[in-house]
């Protein structure tokens, strides 16, 4: 059914508290030396911060923003990527702050082998091809261009935001002729020069004259994620309206899941099994294209099941009759193991 039992060598999510030790350890069955750091304040407002090992663990993107790479002054970044976590530089409120409500989430993954090649546009980054999941840079040349993302499969969902540039988050979600952006809530856009209406090949994506992913000169960051059976999946599903919402199959039970109305203006929602551990009726979540704080509300509620999740919902935002929503979706368990062992629901 698989080759990933164990999710969380891959992925996990992890809960901690601002201003105590600068180590912070995994929790997961596997120990995870983590590539990509996403992480948030909980309880006031508060940006998305991207850290990654390949741009370098002191330069921070924020994924509600479109603004360029930055370095923060008050020594309030990430020291390193460790065994299984992470440690800080000092405490500070973007990543560990000490006041009274200085509650944090991180998701995290892991990549970790390099690669370089020459497509038509230089690319080099890290990559982990058993979790279908590949961090890459390049330089823009202005023209159609092609880029290595080091998978030995199709990436289904890529993310591409100029370091050097005010340009939004783009977003690959399956669809070669649009595009979605992270930072905004509006539908996907129908546009050629990003993607040269070409869908990414074993080798390579395909981007074009756009500056907002192919400026000359520019340098880019992509996260690239392939569909992993067991373990990630990026897909879409077709809202109903209705409280008894529609159930989508995985073939995992959740960990995390991303999620977008792509066919109208909806805003990005983010939940996981950390911060809302219980099907209660309620879905804990975040609007990833704002900063605004945590919100645990029954108009969000999202059912993590064996195999896949259901949204018991009429939202305006997961859930709307005829609609369609995209969505990326990582493993806590799959379904069943490759030795038999099938998940259970939370």
């Amino acid at each position: 059914y698989t080759t990933i039992d164990d999710p969380s060598a891959f992925f996990q999510a992890i809960l901690y508290e601002g201003g105590t030790a600068n180590a912070k350890t995994f929790s997961g069955n596997s120990d995870l030396a983590l590539d990509l750091f996403l992480g948030k304040k909980r309880s006031v407002a508060q940006s998305f911060m991207v850290v990654d090992s390949v741009r370098g663990i002191v330069n921070t993107l924020q994924a509600n923003l479109n603004n360029v790479s930055f370095t923060d002054s008050e020594a309030d970044d990430i020291a390193s990527f460790d065994s299984n976590g992470f440690t800080f530089n000092d405490t500070g409120d973007q990543f560990n702050g000490t006041s009274t409500d200085a509650s944090y989430v991180a998701w995290c993954w892991k990549a970790g082998t390099a690669f370089s090649n020459d497509a038509s546009s230089t690319s080099a980054g890290s990559v982990n091809d058993t979790a279908g999941f590949s961090i890459v840079t390049y330089t823009g040349t202005g023209s159609n261009a092609t880029v290595k993302h080091g998978l030995s499969t199709k990436p289904s969902w890529i993310l591409v935001k100029g370091i050097n540039r005010d340009e939004n988050w783009i977003n690959y979600y399956g669809d070669a002729t649009d595009y979605l952006q992270l930072n905004s809530d509006v539908a996907s856009v129908d546009a050629a020069d990003i993607w040269q209406d070409t869908h990414p090949t074993t080798s390579v994506f395909s981007i074009g004259t756009s500056g907002k992913v192919n400026n000359d000169g520019s340098n880019y960051v992509a996260y690239c994620f392939a569909n992993k059976k067991g373990y990630s999946k990026a897909s879409s599903y077709v809202g109903n309206g209705s409280t008894n919402g529609p159930f989508i199959f995985t073939g995992f039970r959740p960990a995390l899941i991303l999620m977008k109305l792509s066919s109208t203006g909806g805003n990005w929602k983010i939940f996981d099994n950390k911060r809302d551990p219980f099907n209660d009726g309620t879905g804990n979540t975040f609007n990833v294209n704002e900063n605004g704080a945590e919100d645990d509300n029954t108009a969000y509620a999202i059912d993590f099941l064996s195999n896949g999740f259901k949204v018991p919902n009429t939202n305006g935002n997961m859930n709307v009759n005829g609609h369609t929503t995209t969505y990326l979706a990582f493993a806590h368990n799959p379904f069943v193991t490759s030795t038999g062992i099938p998940a259970t629901a939370r």
